[in-house]
């Protein structure tokens, strides 16, 4: 390609990478907004004034990305935007803008203490640059959800991973600092662990373009195991993202040491784009037809049975784990944990039904994990006690509308009806069992059993805390009520609404995503 070529796809490149370099100026104009802001204004003023121009920019870059005619490959091959990465940039930007709105919602009843949670909860207060970390973030999970080319996977990857370990050491106390090291401690390992699998695929490929030809055919060249391990060894770093087993042992540190508005959004956007990378890049690999099982005549792919595997792993662990957790939070993670592991159901099923499937429940379930953070935290804050699962015995009586969405929610993360966390399942696990008919592949089906009766299991933790809240009585030495802004309920509320709307309408969602 010639020097004036180059320029000319680099200059036709430019719209679709508007959204990305919108929010690029975003945080480098908040980062100049807080500095005049704090010298001219009263703390709440510029907390709120960040929050208004954050959610702004937010809403500017989803609208953006939808209204944007530019579709297809952007600077050589580097980025391709698709109708896949515009939904997980909508998902990503609408998950942000929630977070911020709650933070700035819950700041209302403390405004006289000019901070920006009530103080009768021992939660960590958000510093003012939390709001531009946000805007980076959300930034780097844009770019994840265009990428195409290993170099701009990676470096997106890692943009996003630094903006998380900032976010989740940025308060002052030591359960902050301890789970910001862990998270970066794991990350930095996974991250290698990706570089090093990059590494071999392109020396196998010599290309770095998952899109390129010559990726796939390269690739069908290598012995079927070689080529694996180093799949899997690139995989590294989406799983680490996604929260994915093995390298999940950061979550619930991570988690519990975030403030709620951050760790409920560590639970859903990092998930979406790393899931989207995920499915580009096992519809590169050459999967016609790898291998065949000499007993059954089944023919599988050299990648299915390992992505089976850490699913159903995923799924286990996360489940299990949960069921000893006696903080909040930590039993948030752990279920992130096991709801990674459900994501990868419709991945592992290798076709068009699987990855609609995981569409669909990546939307669905922005609504149910913001749901839960923000109605848990506000049920502690009502009572003035902390996030301990324990505390919340009783509570259902004195809070009724935030006990009963909570309930909802909790149905709904187990994939009970008239919930959509059941439809989600349902479409997986569908599209699994129809992989399984066809490959005949033993793992396949011990993923499709296994994980429907682990259902149950999650059935135990889920309603734990419904069962205190309505089943259990209080302590009667918490007296202490927090003052709790309306806004902030009704927006905990509303998110309950879609979980139950898209169980009875599901083709409001499907339509979008089956389109495409």
């Amino acid at each position: 390609m010639s020097l004036t070529e180059q320029l000319t796809d680099i200059l036709n490149s430019l719209g679709g990478f508007g959204p990305m370099a919108w929010l690029s100026l975003a945080f480098c104009g908040l980062l100049v907004a807080e500095l005049f802001l704090i010298r001219s204004a009263s703390p709440f003023r510029t907390r709120q004034w960040l929050a208004v121009l954050s959610v702004a920019s937010l809403l500017i870059a989803a609208l953006w990305s939808v209204v944007s005619p530019t579709r297809g490959f952007l600077f050589m091959h580097l980025l391709f935007v698709d109708n896949q990465a515009i939904y997980f940039q909508v998902i990503t930007a609408l998950a942000a803008i929630l977070v911020l709105l709650y933070d700035l919602f819950t700041a209302f009843p403390s405004r006289e203490k000019l901070e920006g949670f009530d103080n009768t909860v021992k939660s960590p207060q958000l510093p003012l640059e939390w709001y531009s970390l946000l805007i980076a973030m959300t930034l780097g999970l844009f770019l994840m959800t265009v990428s195409v080319n290993l170099l701009s996977i990676y470096l997106s990857i890692e943009l996003v991973s630094i903006c998380s370990y900032l976010l989740t050491a940025l308060t002052t106390d030591r359960k902050a600092s301890e789970g910001g090291i862990k998270y970066l401690l794991f990350g930095a390992v996974s991250s290698a662990i990706m570089l090093y699998g990059m590494s071999l695929l392109y020396g196998m490929t010599g290309t770095l373009d998952l899109t390129a030809e010559s990726f796939g055919i390269e690739l069908a060249r290598q012995d079927a195991a070689v080529a694996s391990v180093a799949v899997l060894l690139t995989l590294a770093g989406l799983f680490f993202k996604l929260a994915g087993v093995p390298f999940h042992v950061w979550t619930p540190d991570a988690y519990e040491a975030a403030p709620v508005p951050v760790a409920a959004f560590f639970s859903v956007a990092p998930k979406a784009a790393a899931v989207l990378v995920l499915m580009r890049l096992v519809t590169a690999l050459p999967i016609d037809p790898p291998t065949t099982d000499a007993l059954t005549g089944a023919t599988t792919t050299s990648l299915q049975t390992p992505l089976a595997v850490l699913a159903l792993a995923g799924i286990l662990i996360g489940n299990l784990s949960a069921l000893r957790q006696t903080d909040a939070k930590r039993l948030l993670a752990y279920s992130t944990i096991a709801h990674a592991g459900f994501l990868l159901v419709g991945v592992v099923a290798f076709n068009k039904a699987g990855f609609d499937a995981v569409l669909f429940y990546a939307g669905t379930y922005l609504f149910m994990s913001l749901a839960a953070f923000f109605l848990i935290d506000l049920l502690a804050r009502a009572n003035g006690t902390d996030l301990t699962i324990s505390q919340f015995a009783g509570l259902g009586p004195k809070y009724p509308l935030l006990s009963i969405g909570l309930t909802v929610v909790m149905l709904a993360l187990t994939g009970l009806p008239p919930t959509v966390g059941f439809t989600a399942k349902l479409l997986s696990f569908s599209a699994l069992y129809d992989a399984y008919q066809h490959t005949g592949d033993n793992w396949l089906l011990a993923l499709f059993i296994l994980g429907l009766l682990n259902a149950l299991i999650s059935l135990v933790y889920y309603l734990k805390i419904p069962f205190l809240l309505f089943f259990r009585p209080g302590d009667s030495a918490t007296t202490a009520e927090g003052n709790l802004a309306k806004p902030a309920v009704w927006l905990a509320l509303g998110l309950v609404v879609p979980v139950l709307a898209l169980f009875l309408k599901p083709e409001w969602l499907l339509q979008w995503v089956t389109g495409w």
